[in-house]
């Protein structure tokens, strides 16, 4: 089975002369050794990549389910560069597919206990799902709803009638006496206690109506809690069988199972992800990692967090823990040296030659070789954000790396740094960092206040036929979809960007983006919304954008704002890269 493609399958050859900037590292520390091993995402890879999801888009079967694709650009013994693919798991049940790099050896030794437990597991979800769609549950749900319609219009009128009790009493005292009084106060005590009578009546009657269809739910749940319980421990036992069969080698030539790699537990789908199978397939065939790349393809996850046509890092349940033993036997990379001084700027620096002062691109830092600087002094640091880079860390760990984390690592007082405001991570453009904490309260309260100038530059896919003008759409936020945005006129908060059309060609139209609010993806949903513009920025598969391309069209060109401490305003450039 042929498995070692050449560069041609993917990209124009050529690309590999010129490209080599790296957006993202593979890493661990080899246990051996102690060393920090790094592979990087190449943009050579990242086009790899897309080449083949121009593939995938073009063929259906891979459309059916969404899984991770990956690539490894690695070179032969005689200095050729081929390419390795794979997926994550079964390719519509199927572990093994011409041109695709077979799973890592230890499934066939368990397949015939693998294929049993596989069928007892389907049978425990068919009988699950049948439990679950029990009709006594529509039942019981129908007739509670129906009671309590009953319970709320009887008690709304033995409110109202409790209500003119007290009044008639009132009336009674002052205008009865003696026995007559006695009667009627009796009457109206008789009538609260039959008003009690039939609300004990009705409650009587659900009980006895939902009561037996009670006992049939509670009785249908207790098996569906049983069968998962069985459920895990079929999956724990299959999982523990795999796990010790699974043998990863690496660089170095060792050779360990999951177990021995993980011994205290690892999430099912353990050495059947992307990463591991190529790494794997590299290191048993003399083949030396270059580059690596993984991507989304297919309907979006379960939980919304994986995008088609994107690109993602070691997950941090099974890939991360592996990738220290997998990439053992590599040459340790070096990482920068954290000791170094960054040039500062003082108040009366000859950089500034105006009231308004401007700032261009490349700027001065040492650091610029890691993330460019535009600006920087004792206050504050701007930076030309790289697309594909997080503002800020992310929750999990891996999405760690973000210009904050960078910079924080590589500055001497990185640790004081706050991001004054974010960037989408596919956004490009001027990112501000304050250097201390009233300089960041002054900054954030200026961008709260709608008060600094903010342009974006825009590449749409398609024909923009209005020169110019404004779009006020709500968006709202659904936390069922994160993080897709949409507009909303009943729960949306006020949007309002101005547009203007800088050039047409063909099916491209560049655009000017000044939002006079700051929502999450204001531009992107303003941008492909039918009521706004109608058409996507390119790149933008998150709202549409079917075209195949390495990057969101969308940079953050220019950003104005008051210097409260030069008491000068700073009005910050940076050149748009496509």
């Amino acid at each position: 089975m042929v498995v070692l493609h050449p560069l041609s399958d993917f990209i124009d050859c050529d690309f590999a002369i010129s490209n080599s900037s790296c957006s993202y590292w593979y890493e661990g520390r080899c246990p051996q050794s102690g060393n920090r091993l790094k592979l990087p995402r190449t943009s050579m890879s990242e086009a790899i990549a897309h080449g083949l999801m121009q593939q995938l888009a073009n063929n259906e079967c891979y459309s059916h389910e969404g899984k991770m694709y990956g690539i490894l650009l690695v070179e032969l013994p005689n200095g050729e560069q081929r390419v390795l693919k794979a997926f994550s798991g079964l390719l519509n049940g199927c572990s093994v597919v011409e041109g695709w790099v077979p799973p890592i050896p230890g499934r066939d030794e368990v397949a015939l206990e693998e294929g049993r437990t596989l069928a007892q597991l389907e049978a425990i979800k068919q009988e699950i799902i049948t439990l679950k769609q029990l009709t006594e549950r529509q039942q019981y749900e129908i007739l509670f709803n129906d009671f309590e319609q009953q319970l709320q219009a009887m008690s709304d009128r033995h409110r109202h009638c409790k209500h003119q009790r007290q009044e008639k009493r009132q009336q009674i005292y002052n205008t009865l006496t003696q026995e007559a009084l006695t009667i009627a106060l009796e009457q109206l005590d008789e009538e609260s206690r039959q008003q009690g009578i039939e609300r004990r009546q009705l409650k009587r009657q659900q009980n006895a109506v939902l009561q037996p269809l009670q006992q049939v739910i509670a009785a249908t749940d207790a098996r569906i809690s049983e069968l998962k319980q069985q459920r895990k421990a079929l999956s724990g036992q299959l999982q523990a069988q795999m796990h010790a069969s699974y043998s990863l080698t690496n660089f170095s030539g060792r050779s360990q199972s999951l177990q021995e790699l993980m011994p205290g537990g690892s999430p099912t789908g353990t050495g059947d992800c992307c990463a591991p199978k190529l790494l794997h397939y590299a290191a048993t065939h003399n083949l030396k990692p270059l580059a690596m790349a993984e991507f989304w393809w297919g309907a979006s996850s379960v939980n919304q967090d994986k995008i088609q046509g994107e690109f993602y890092g070691a997950c941090a349940e099974r890939c991360q823990p592996l990738m220290g033993f997998l990439l053992s036997g590599l040459k340790p990379i070096s990482i920068p040296n954290k000791d170094f001084n960054t040039t500062t700027h003082s108040r009366n620096s000859s950089v500034f030659d105006s009231d308004e002062k401007r700032c261009n691109f490349p700027a001065f830092s040492p650091i610029k070789r890691e993330i460019p600087i535009l600006y920087e002094d004792e206050w504050l640091i701007a930076v030309n954000k790289p697309a594909g880079l997080l503002s800020i860390p992310g929750r999990y760990r891996d999405r760690q790396d973000s210009v904050l984390s960078r910079l924080r690592h590589l500055l001497p007082d990185g640790m004081a740094l706050a991001s004054v405001h974010r960037l989408d991570q596919e956004t490009s453009g001027i990112l501000l960092l304050a250097r201390d904490r009233l300089t960041h309260r002054q900054l954030s309260q200026q961008f709260q206040q709608r008060q600094v100038h903010k342009v974006y530059e825009a590449i749409l896919f398609g024909a923009v036929t209005v020169d110019e003008g404004v779009i006020d759409l709500p968006l709202w936020g659904d936390p069922e979809n994160r993080p897709y945005q949409k507009v909303d006129w009943q729960h949306g908060k006020p949007c309002l960007t101005h547009f203007q059309v800088m050039a047409r060609e063909g099916d491209y139209t560049r655009v000017q983006f000044t939002p006079l609010t700051g929502r999450t993806h204001q531009l992107r949903v303003h941008a492909a919304d039918t009521r706004g513009l109608g058409v996507t920025i390119l790149g933008d598969r998150l709202y549409g954008c079917c075209a195949v391309t390495s990057r969101l069209h969308l940079h953050a060109r220019e950003l104005r704002f008051k210097h409260l401490q030069l008491r000068q305003t700073l009005h910050l450039q940076a050149n748009t890269p496509f």
